[in-house]
C-alpha cells in the first residue's frame, strides 16, 4: 500500500490556508441548478484518522444515481496534512481524497462530502473545496451542526429549516427520516441548494444519512484498518 505523502507547496500554516481559502472561494459557481436527481452517478467522499499514525484514508464510492447500486469504489492513503485547526479541515485531507477520486475509472457525477460546502464561517468548506478543485458538482451533507442558528424542522420526512448566518441561508437543517435528527445540507459547487436538498432526500431513502455516506464511511474504515496493520505504530 503506497502512502501519499504531503504536496509540495502545500500550506504550512493557519495564514497561508486561509490565503488559499480566499483564492479558491471566488472561484465557487452557484449559479447552476446542478444534475438531474436519479441521473447518472453520484460519488460519497468520506475519510478516517490515525493522528497517532499520521494517516488518513480516504473513500470514494459511485453510485447508480437511480438505483443507488455500488458502481465503483476506491481508496486511498495518506499523510495527514495539516495541523487540526476549526475551519480548515479540508486541508488535513483533500490530498488524500482527490487520490482516491482519481483512481475511479467511471464519472463520478455529483461529488458529496460528509461535511459542510458554504455552511463554513469562510463559505469554503470541504464539499466547495473539492469542488472548485475538481470543476465537478459538490455539495455538503454533514451529520452535526456547525456554528449557525437553526430552527427544528418539522417531524416530517423532507421537512427543513434554514441555517442561517448573519441573516443569510447558507444551508438547511433536512429531516430524512422522520422523527430522526436532521441532517445539514450545503450547496458546494455548481449545485443549487433546492436541488442538493432533493439529491440528499433520494439518497437516503431508509437512514438518516445518504447511501453515498454510509458506503464511503465504511470503505475508509476499512481502508484505515488495513493501513494500520501495514504500518504499526
Amino acid at each position: 500500500m503506497t502512502i501519499i505523502g504531503i504536496p509540495a507547496g502545500w500550506p504550512a500554516d493557519e495564514g497561508a490556508a486561509r490565503d488559499v481559502q480566499r483564492e479558491l472561494r471566488a472561484r465557487i459557481v452557484l449559479g447552476e441548478e446542478g444534475p438531474d436527481v436519479g441521473q447518472g452517478h453520484v460519488t460519497g467522499l468520506d475519510v478516517a484518522y490515525d493522528d497517532e499514525r499520521d494517516l488518513v484514508a480516504a473513500a470514494a464510492v459511485v453510485l447508480d444515481a437511480r438505483t443507488l447500486a455500488v458502481v465503483e469504489e476506491a481508496t486511498a492513503v495518506g499523510r495527514v496534512s495539516f495541523p487540526y485547526v476549526p475551519g480548515l479541515l479540508a486541508f488535513r485531507e483533500i490530498p488524500t481524497v482527490l487520490a482516491a477520486l482519481d483512481a475511479l475509472t467511471v464519472d463520478p457525477g455529483l461529488l458529496v462530502c460528509d461535511g459542510y460546502g458554504i455552511a463554513h464561517p469562510r463559505r469554503f468548506g470541504l464539499a466547495s473545496h473539492i469542488g472548485v478543485l475538481t470543476g465537478r458538482p459538490a455539495i455538503g451533507v454533514a451529520k452535526n451542526p456547525f456554528t449557525f442558528t437553526y430552527e427544528q424542522p418539522g417531524d416530517g420526512r423532507g421537512e427543513f429549516s434554514a441555517l442561517l448566518a448573519e441573516g443569510e441561508e447558507v444551508g438547511r437543517a433536512l429531516r430524512t427520516q422522520a422523527g430522526v435528527k436532521p441532517v445539514y445540507v450545503s450547496v458546494g459547487h455548481r449545485v443549487s441548494l433546492e436541488r442538493a436538498c432533493a439529491h440528499t432526500l433520494h439518497l437516503a431513502p431508509r437512514y438518516r444519512v445518504p447511501e453515498t455516506t454510509r458506503h464511503a464511511d465504511s470503505l475508509c474504515r476499512r481502508a484505515l484498518e488495513e493501513a494500520r496493520a501495514r504500518h504499526p505504530a
